[in-house]
């Protein structure tokens, strides 16, 4: 299971994402992890439509959308359309909420768009939230802080049910990624990792720091 590494620009320097996102790429990231927080299901407000749309003017590196917000039914497509390459909605969104149907059509109208799809559940969520969609994910995104603001400190105690769902993907879609977002450094993502992630999501442990090469690359080293 190789390890991924998903530098988050939550955390970059806005008034110059093209440079910031060319030296993620050239230390070796492989995707770029896009926070979109709308100031009602997550009390911070970042970016939009347009900022992905120009993002893909400036890299080939995969896009990785996670969606903080209420009406993944309505701007998920506006995403795809945007760029996006992967789009991750919350099952807990108000206009989805817990709602099997509503979800999986929003995750089927990704996949339709040719993009891929995935669910997120916040520290409160129980795992088998994200059962009903496993089989058509490309990804289940773990949180381990409350979404909404960056340099909050990792939740040890998620690991279980990152070990839940990894133990349910084995049984239907044993290709399936796992990430984990929130106060990601390497000690973690190797606890991370032997629970079965391998996805990370990193912001502070990356962007401003000058070995961010070999900070990624002890990441990538989990799955050496």
């Amino acid at each position: 299971m190789n390890s991924l590494v998903s530098p988050s620009i939550l955390a970059s320097d806005f008034s110059r994402l093209a440079e910031e996102i060319n030296v993620i790429k050239n230390a070796g990231a492989d995707y770029v992890h896009v926070d979109v927080m709308d100031g009602h299901f997550v009390p911070n407000i970042t970016i939009g439509v347009p900022v992905v749309a120009s993002l893909k003017k400036v890299t080939d590196l995969p896009l990785d959308v996670h969606l903080m917000i209420d009406a993944p039914d309505v701007y998920a497509p506006k995403f795809v359309d945007a760029g996006a390459d992967i789009v991750t909605i919350h099952v807990e969104s108000p206009n989805i909420a817990f709602d099997v149907d509503k979800t999986r059509a929003v995750l089927e109208n990704i996949r339709s768009m040719g993009a891929e799809c995935g669910v997120v559940v916040k520290p409160k969520t129980p795992a088998d939230s994200v059962f009903p969609f496993i089989d058509i994910c490309k990804m289940i995104l773990v949180m381990t802080v409350e979404p909404g603001f960056g340099g909050q400190s990792f939740m040890h105690d998620m690991m279980p049910k990152v070990k839940a769902i990894r133990e349910k993907a084995n049984e239907i879609n044993p290709e399936l990624d796992i990430e984990i977002d929130g106060g990601i450094n390497q000690e973690n993502a190797e606890l991370c990792y032997q629970n079965g992630a391998n996805v990370f999501v990193a912001g502070t442990y990356l962007f401003g720091k000058k070995n961010i090469a070999e900070r990624i690359a002890g990441i990538h080293s989990l799955s050496i």
